[in-house]
């Protein structure tokens, strides 16, 4: 108990969360987003970011190398809510030049966890 202290007192645990099982909850719908901005300049993306994190559907947002911006990972009730949501972002102007949506059929491999042991080869 005093090593797990002591590792959060340093910052290498960082929180602790319950994994929900959603589907008990109801039909949700995952999507991946690619996003491309219409400007690269810095306050673009801090301004795409402004806003994207001010939307409770977003999971995850990654900057990412490629061919577009942004990897953006949204949980939604369905996909009319969805729709919804890129709607106002695009009216928000935001900077949002082009996306493209990736519906998730099926997640056959989710971890909640990181192989360290082989990250860092330990």
């Amino acid at each position: 108990l005093m090593r797990v202290k002591k590792l959060q007192e340093e910052g290498f645990i960082t929180g602790y969360s319950a994994q929900i099982d959603v589907s008990k909850l109801g039909q949700t719908l995952t999507i991946f987003t690619e996003v491309t901005l219409k400007h690269h300049q810095q306050n673009d993306f801090a301004r795409f970011l402004t806003a994207i994190q001010k939307v409770d559907s977003v999971i995850e947002c990654h900057l990412v190398s490629g061919g577009y911006d942004y990897l953006v990972k949204f949980v939604t009730a369905g996909i009319s809510e969805y729709q919804t949501i890129m709607e106002r972002m695009i009216e928000l102007d935001i900077g949002i030049d082009k996306y493209f949506s990736f519906v998730v059929l099926k997640s056959p491999i989710v971890k909640s966890h990181l192989p360290l042991d082989i990250i860092f080869d330990k």
